[in-house]
C-alpha cells in the first residue's frame, strides 16, 4: 500500500517525509485555495518538495481542449507531475490523447464501477474513487474500492486503485485487506495511524518506571 498525502501544505509534506511513509501527493483546488497563495507557486513548491515522489495536480478546465492545455502546462512545471482530470466524457477524451503524450493521468471524481472502468480501459495510471463522498450520502464507499480492485485483476489492467476522499484510519486498513494501490489521506488522518491508548499508557508506565531505576547510563557526564 502506497500513502500519499492529500495536502497543499509544504510542512506537512517535509514531515511525512522524514517519517519515512511518503509515496506521492494529491492536491486539489480546495486544497490550495487553503494555503492564500498563488496555485502556481504552491504547486512548485510542492513537486520541489515532494520529488522525485508523484504530485498529482488538477485541472480545471471542462472542455476537452482547456484540459489538455492545462495538463501540459502542469507537466511542464515538474516531470513528477500527474494530471488530475475529471471522469467526464470529455475527461476521457483528453485521457485518451494525454496518454500518447506520455503524461500520467489520474481519474478524480470516481463514484462507480462503471467509471473506474472506464477509466482503466482509457488508460489511466490512477483512478481515485471518493470513498467518503459516497459514505456521505449512504452508500458503502469501499464496495466501489472492492469492484475496481476485482475488475482491474480479472482483466490485467495497470491502472492503480487510489483510494481518496479518506476519513478516518480504519478507511486505510479496509483498503488495505480489499488490496487497492495507494491511500491518500489528510495529514491528521495520517497521524492517527501512530495513536492507540495502550501504546500512549504503556509508554507512561515505562517511563514511570525508568525513574525508580538507579543510575542513568544515559545521563551526559560532566566534562
Amino acid at each position: 500500500m502506497k500513502f500519499f498525502l492529500d495536502t497543499a501544505m509544504i510542512d506537512e509534506i517535509k514531515q511525512a517525509k522524514a517519517w519515512g511513509f511518503l509515496d506521492g501527493v494529491t492536491t486539489n483546488p480546495s486544497l490550495a485555495a487553503k494555503t492564500g497563495r498563488p496555485f502556481k507557486t504552491v504547486a512548485q513548491e510542492i513537486l520541489k518538495t515532494a520529488a522525485p515522489l508523484p504530485v498529482s495536480l488538477e485541472v480545471v478546465a471542462t472542455d476537452v481542449e482547456g484540459m489538455l492545455e492545462q495538463a501540459r502546462e502542469l507537466y511542464s512545471w515538474g516531470k513528477n507531475v500527474v494530471a488530475k482530470i475529471p471522469m467526464t466524457e470529455a475527461g476521457m477524451q483528453a485521457l485518451n490523447i494525454l496518454k500518447k503524450e506520455e503524461i500520467p493521468v489520474n481519474v478524480t471524481l470516481v463514484f462507480s464501477a462503471n467509471q473506474a472502468l472506464l477509466a482503466a480501459k482509457a488508460g489511466a495510471t490512477y483512478v481515485s474513487p471518493f470513498i467518503g463522498r459516497l459514505d456521505d450520502v449512504g452508500e458503502e464507499g469501499m464496495r466501489l474500492i472492492e469492484d475496481a480492485v476485482r475488475i482491474y485483476k480479472n482483466y490485467g489492467f495497470s491502472t492503480q486503485v487510489l483510494v481518496a476522499s479518506i476519513r478516518h484510519p480504519m478507511h486505510i486498513v479496509e483498503a488495505c485487506r480489499i488490496g487497492a494501490d495507494v491511500a491518500t489521506m489528510p495529514f491528521s488522518v495520517l497521524r492517527q495511524l501512530f495513536k492507540h491508548p495502550l501504546t500512549d499508557a504503556g509508554l507512561k508506565k515505562f517511563l514511570a518506571d525508568w525513574e525508580k531505576v538507579p543510575g542513568n547510563p544515559f545521563e551526559k557526564v560532566p566534562r
